[in-house]
């Protein structure tokens, strides 16, 4: 039903507009994927789910006050999946973490080179 819909999407928005809301959403949506299962199917599966998982924090809740507001809250949270020391999440993490970035840059340019871009590649930059 609707309700239910809208009533998920808001408990989501507001647990990824908290602090480490990102890894508890994604873990919740990712446990049990990888785990089992072996082959080209399971890994296909892991793929989809990843992209899903993606998207969804790629997408600014209606809650959200702006699209900056929600870049500058969830950016650094999404950084934070590359850093997983778990090895058995870490790839997931990774995986999830990639894709939403990929989404990040393509829908939304300079918020992600600002909020993304920048600080992935500070320490490069730094060196050079």
């Amino acid at each position: 039903p609707a309700w239910l819909r809208r009533l998920c999407g808001q408990l989501l928005s507001e647990r990824l507009l908290r602090p480490h809301g990102v890894q508890a959403v994604v873990r919740g949506i990712m446990e049990g994927t990888g785990a089992g299962g072996a082959g080209a199917e399971a890994a296909a599966v892991d793929w989809r789910k990843c992209d899903v998982v993606a998207k969804i924090l790629a997408s600014c809740p209606q809650q959200c006050l702006s699209l900056e507001d929600y870049y500058r809250l969830v950016c650094p949270q999404i950084l934070e999946l590359l850093h997983i020391q778990d090895n058995l999440t870490a790839r997931q993490f990774q995986r999830v973490a990639t894709r939403t970035l990929l989404t990040m840059v393509n829908e939304h340019p300079q918020l992600a080179e600002k909020h993304l871009l920048q600080p992935l590649l500070a320490p490069l930059l730094r060196c050079s």
